[in-house]
């Protein structure tokens, strides 16, 4: 997963094949990961993070929303 954005200890990304799906993040952890929609924000998946750390990876993407939708739009761009 190419990252775009590191806060602290998570990680935030795309997958290539995920170019056929509405935009959204995937944030990761150690072996806690969680998928978010983008546009508005919200989960779409949770593996491993406790509900308090899951609303602070939430609240880093709700911040950082509007870069990570340019860096979905530059890293989808070049695909054909």
């Amino acid at each position: 997963m190419p990252v775009v954005l590191r806060i602290g200890p998570y990680r935030f990304g795309f997958y290539p094949i995920d170019r056929t799906e509405p935009p959204h993040v995937h944030a990761g952890r150690d072996r806690c990961s969680a998928k978010f929609w983008l546009g508005p924000v919200r989960l779409a998946n949770n593996k491993g993070f406790g509900a308090v750390e899951l609303r602070k990876v939430m609240r880093i993407v709700s911040e950082h929303e509007a870069l990570l939708v340019e860096k979905w739009r530059e890293f989808f761009s070049d695909d054909n």
